[in-house]
């Protein structure tokens, strides 16, 4: 009996080993399996991440302005224009006309220092290095007169000047100089003795050698204004010598000669009252 009970506990024993065999085998064998599956997969396999759906976005409604804005005009300001001012007023009838024919009319001398003749319609006036000469119209005394003269520097440069002489009693005149560097001034020269009135003026209408000038001279009262080809360049205002004389001349600066021709002399009548200045206090 005894035997027996330990063969039956010996049958369920191996009985419970097989079972337990099977149960790991199938665990091995499907440990196995799963390995092979994971070695099939790529290195670094990232399982994909699911891509969201696109928001859609709203199409904005646009606004309809029923009743625009209109364009506001620009208001056009007229333009304000000054004149300019007429810097040789109340010029009249021509008074004298002299085209140079009759040397009896001017101051006429040769020397060998310079001369001044009549020829051709033009009064030649030329000199010799640092020499000034001056030429004088004959019966000719003016106040307030419009005078204009055509003058052609044809041997001249630097500081040699050419001019009007205005005004003249004697020793004593005005002189306006345009001189061959483009510079323009006025002089007056009282018993010889001379004095500056206006400072030198660059001046584009003053030609040098060879060249050509319209020189005119505006004189009412004690005020002469200065114009080279009817272009107004400079006023001065003296009382010494209301009246006198017409003539024009040629100075050398330098060591070299001065040549210069004048022609067609008109003078016209001016009427004109200046305005009164206002005293200073």
């Amino acid at each position: 009996m005894s035997l027996q009970i330990t063969r039956a506990e010996r049958s369920v024993t191996q009985m419970k080993r097989i079972s337990t065999c099977r149960g790991i085998a199938s665990s091995l064998s499907l440990l196995a399996t799963t390995l092979i599956l994971v070695a099939c997969l790529p290195l670094n396999s990232i399982p994909p991440t699911a891509t969201p759906l696109p928001t859609v976005t709203a199409v904005p409604t646009e606004t309809i302005v029923w009743f625009p804005p209109s364009a506001t005009p620009t208001l056009l300001v007229p333009a304000t224009y000054t004149a300019t001012p007429v810097m040789n007023p109340g010029i009249g009838t021509v008074t004298l006309s002299d085209n140079f024919s009759n040397e009896k009319l001017w101051d006429i001398a040769v020397s060998d220092q310079g001369s001044a003749a009549i020829a051709a319609n033009s009064l030649s006036l030329a000199v010799q290095p640092g020499i000034y000469l001056a030429s004088m119209r004959h019966n000719l005394n003016v106040a307030n007169f419009y005078a204009e003269i055509t003058a052609h520097p044809s041997l001249c440069k630097g500081e040699d000047s050419y001019g009007l002489i205005v005004r003249s009693l004697g020793k004593s005149f005005y002189r306006f100089a345009i001189s061959c560097d483009h510079m323009i001034h006025a002089e007056r020269v009282s018993g010889g003795v001379k004095l500056q009135i206006q400072e030198p003026l660059a001046s584009g209408d003053a030609p040098g050698a060879p060249g050509e000038v319209r020189i005119g001279m505006w004189a009412v009262g004690s005020e002469m204004r200065l114009f080279l080809n009817d272009r107004f360049q400079f006023s001065v205002i003296e009382k010494n010598f209301p009246s006198g004389g017409f003539g024009v001349f040629v100075k050398s600066e330098g060591s070299t000669p001065v040549s210069v021709t004048f022609a067609d002399l008109k003078v016209y009548k001016v009427s004109y009252v200046l305005p009164t200045r206002t005293p200073l206090p």
